[in-house]
């Protein structure tokens, strides 16, 4: 069985490292035509994304499936790779490159020491059947202090690390521990952060993509400590399996991970002083904020202000500066991937579903199906049938109900009385709950009727159809002559040369009609001909 991990080292050793499909398929022991199926596979799909890239708001849902193709699982079996045991003949071998390597940096070659994928692929062009990952792990637990300064060596483009650090801060007048998602460059110590309520793997996931966006590109390596985001399980002593979410993210961008050591947060060393450092300058002085969205403003100016002071260890130049340098090494950009965490849920009695220990409303002739959720750090999307049929601003309340009264209008139709005290009303616009306390208090059946019209027409059209009759009299507002008035109206998108001036006075003389029905005067001296 080809495993996903599988596939994206196939598809990195093609794409990034330039190696031939008979050497890859020498080097993971996968026949040729299983490696070319998964390039011609990729590469056409990559050419699809390229062109609906050109207009991505349009094609967006099209994208996301191809996403979602690209990163996913195999679907057929085949031979799996062998793994192979050190000998004493590859252990004599990588302590003899090792060797070299310390002669080099003696005679001042910092510069030409050999990686360790260099001393893999050295050790695989002499014949020995070895994984990269063994021979990594060999020199980290054997070697640690020897290859120390080979970990200081950063090349252009090269490393991202990631961590989460915990920002106490008062939200609306509420103490709130928010996790703060850090990225920070090693080359440079360029920053991206983010604030978020939680370190779910949506939120993880979506810090790397506005990251991504934020840089322009994607660096070709990103360094995890031992998260569960990013770490599935630990496998014999040191190596440990990736997420599945982190294998298929870093499939669709072409980018490598890689692991720390257990308690060896010193491997990413930049972003553990970032944390510190940025949480330090942009929140020892000012805490309080009414919302989340306003402390990530506030965060976003302070990084901005930070990586672009010059540092003197950096030869005067700013952090920013070096992320200028780096551009050309970097892996382009893609449509942003989705970072959506995925669930099924069943909609109960209430047409709602849980989520998180929150509620959210769906239309009630759902209720007992089963519906696809997408969650998003700020949003919540519900699916049926591959369509979307309901959307909501996420909560981090605990028991809280989102409710969207539209989706109740059959229910409502049959249980009118209902309405007056039903979550849905409460939780109207502004706007809506003005009109239904002055107006519809006592007929419930005609708000429902005028919800339907919003949903079909729009509320701005309503509510100005209910200012041309109020300006009457309070009594004309009802549904029917709503309904009568933006019927008549001409559009808005017409300029005002071409609108039809017979189809205005019509309208007016509906209202006049209307006015004489009360034996009332024209209000404000209006002029109907």
């Amino acid at each position: 069985m080809i495993h996903l991990d599988q596939k994206a080292e196939i598809l990195m050793r093609y794409f990034r490292e330039n190696k031939s499909q008979r050497e890859i398929s020498r080097e993971l022991k996968i026949s040729r035509d299983t490696i070319s199926k998964y390039i011609k596979e990729f590469e056409s799909k990559n050419e699809r994304l390229t062109d609906l890239e050109k207009d991505e708001e349009r094609n967006r849902n099209e994208i996301l499936l191809l996403i979602e193709e690209m990163s996913s699982k195999p679907r057929y079996d085949t031979s799996s790779r062998n793994k192979t045991k050190l000998t004493d003949d590859v252990i004599s071998k990588i302590n003899e490159l090792l060797d070299l390597n310390e002669k080099n940096r003696l005679l001042g070659r910092s510069k030409q020491l050999m990686k360790k994928i260099d001393i893999h692929e050295k050790l695989v062009e002499l014949g020995f059947d070895i994984s990269y990952p063994t021979v990594c792990n060999y020199i980290r637990e054997n070697h640690e202090k020897k290859e120390a300064f080979i970990r200081q060596e950063y090349n252009l483009g090269e490393t991202l690390e990631f961590d989460w650090g915990e920002a106490k801060l008062t939200i609306g007048g509420k103490p709130t521990t928010l996790q703060m998602g850090l990225l920070t460059t090693a080359q440079g110590s360029h920053h991206y952060a983010r604030l978020y309520q939680n370190q779910k793997m949506e939120n993880f996931l979506d810090i790397h993509v506005q990251a991504f966006k934020s840089i322009g590109g994607i660096h070709r390596e990103l360094v995890y400590d031992n998260l569960k985001q990013a770490v599935r399980k630990f496998v014999g002593r040191n190596e440990k399996e990736a997420t599945e979410d982190l294998i298929k993210m870093s499939l669709y961008y072409g980018f490598r991970y890689r692991f720390c050591n257990i308690a060896s947060g010193n491997e990413k060393g930049h972003v553990e002083r970032g944390i510190e450092f940025v949480r330090r300058k942009a929140f020892s002085s000012k805490t309080d904020f009414d919302t989340v969205e306003e402390a990530n403003a506030h965060l976003q100016d302070k990084l901005l202000e930070l990586n672009s002071k010059k540092r003197n260890w950096l030869q005067n130049q700013s952090p920013l500066d070096i992320l200028k340098q780096e551009m050309p090494y970097l892996i382009p950009l893609k449509p942003s991937y989705d970072t959506s965490r995925r669930i099924e849920a069943r909609v109960n009695k209430y047409s709602v579903i849980n989520i998180d220990q929150n509620k959210y409303s769906v239309p009630d002739y759902l209720v007992g199906k089963f519906v696809n959720v997408k969650i998003y750090p700020d949003t919540i999307e519900i699916y049926y049938k591959d369509s979307k049929i309901a959307e909501h601003d996420r909560s981090y309340l605990v028991h809280n109900w989102s409710i969207d009264i539209n989706h109740f209008v059959n229910t409502l139709k049959k249980k009118p009385g209902a309405l007056h005290s039903s979550v849905g009303r409460h939780q109207l616009s502004p706007e809506l709950q003005e009109t239904y306390q002055e107006y519809y208090t006592n007929n419930p059946k005609e708000f429902i009727e005028l919800l339907e019209l919003i949903k079909e027409k729009d509320l701005e059209s309503v509510l100005k159809a209910i200012d041309e009759l109020k300006k009457i009299k309070k009594e004309l507002v009802t549904t029917d002559n709503i309904k009568n008035i933006i019927f008549k109206l001409p559009r808005d998108d017409e300029s005002p040369g071409t609108k039809d001036i017979s189809i205005q006075n019509a309208s007016l003389k509906q209202i006049a009609t209307l006015n004489e029905l009360f034996n009332l005067k024209s209000a404000g001296g209006m002029k109907i001909e």
